[in-house]
């Protein structure tokens, strides 16, 4: 019998909530499927923050080294500024644990509506691969003559050959088990350095994958075919911050963001990977029991999937799928006025 160390961080909010419910599901899966998962809780979060200064502690990276997945909840809190807590939490995970993929895959669920009107559930379904570890997302630049009426904020984007072509060839490999459709999302009529790199590297690597249809698409523009076409789309790439914004347009067309997972991927598997949900903390329902556990309960189908418990992640997929069709347990948000443990309950007594 395998036992996998997990590593669980509900962080704030709902986080919380929706965490107890999807360790619930998750225990219910291994159980069927006798493997073990071994949690450690970590109370890393903006109220940690308040109290000590620091979202985590100096040595938070080097703990986390020893687990085999690292389980996320909703990290934010009034109060505490929002780069505070990223920087201070997800961020540095993220690149110490070389997580250069950030994976969101958005499906429209069973029992769930989406915002355009006329589309089925067969149009509304692609992944989003994100490039995780630089990017937009750099701490390169500054304020400068701060106060002052001169005052300027210098950002750098930052675009390695390796990072460009790891996660573009990572997109392709993910097409091939797919529909074999890559779309490129850049905005090289506007950005003039970052961008055509980006284009002139994808284009090498399309090269290599003859039977994989490719294209590359304006930001812009492809922010309108995923509204208007999103049939045409199955595995868009982008950089980190095409993809973060790509991946919640994503989300809320198929059904809103509290529906959708997400993983922060090392694909090597040199490093533990780290799963989440898309949403945010909501700290204003939280505690209340109206929050809804499905997108925690799918990125923990992500994490067994990562882990090689492949027939655990479908059947937890299954289960989610089969207490969305039949409609009589949902929470608020979809419609319904069961709790966030009724749903969760549900879903693991489907298993």
């Amino acid at each position: 019998m395998t036992d996998y160390r997990i590593a669980s961080i509900p962080g704030d909010g709902i986080g919380v909530d929706v965490t107890v419910e999807a360790r619930k599901v998750l225990d219910a899966a291994a159980a069927k499927h006798r493997f073990g998962l071994k949690w450690t809780e970590f109370d890393w979060s903006c109220e940690r923050y308040a109290q000590t200064g620091a979202m985590m502690p100096e040595d938070g990276v080097e703990q986390l080294s020893a687990f085999d997945g690292i389980f996320l909840g909703a990290v934010g809190f009034p109060g505490v500024p929002d780069h505070v807590s990223l920087w201070g939490l997800l961020i540095p995970v993220r690149r110490a644990f070389a997580q250069y993929v950030n994976l969101r895959p958005v499906r429209l669920l069973p029992g769930t509506t989406s915002v355009l009107a006329g589309r089925s559930a067969d149009e509304l379904e692609m992944v989003i691969v994100r490039e995780n570890s630089e990017g937009e997302y750099s701490t390169v630049g500054g304020r400068h003559n701060k106060g002052q009426q001169g005052e300027f904020a210098l950002q750098e984007s930052v675009f390695t050959r390796v990072g460009v072509e790891r996660i573009i060839r990572y997109a392709f490999e993910l097409a091939k088990t797919r529909t074999g459709r890559v779309c490129s999302a850049t905005k090289s009529n506007g950005i003039i350095h970052s961008m055509p790199f980006w284009d002139e590297i994808f284009a090498e690597i399309a090269a290599e994958y003859p039977d994989v249809h490719s294209e590359q698409c304006h930001i812009d523009a492809l922010a309108a075919r995923m509204v208007q076409a999103p049939d045409r789309l199955d595995v868009v790439v982008g950089s980190n911050l095409f993809g973060d914004i790509l991946s919640d347009l994503a989300a809320a067309v198929t059904g809103g963001l509290g529906m959708a997972p997400s993983g922060n991927i090392n694909p090597p598997g040199e490093y533990p990977s780290m799963f989440e949900a898309v949403h945010g903390s909501a700290p204003d329902i939280a505690g209340q029991g109206i929050a809804n556990p499905v997108a925690q309960i799918l990125a923990g189908a992500m994490m067994l999937d990562h882990l090689g418990e492949k027939a655990a992640a479908n059947d937890v997929n299954t289960a989610v799928e089969k207490v969305l069709s039949e409609g009589t347990v949902a929470t608020p948000d979809l419609g319904g006025k069961s709790t966030t443990t009724e749903l969760g309950s549900a879903i693991a007594e489907a298993l």
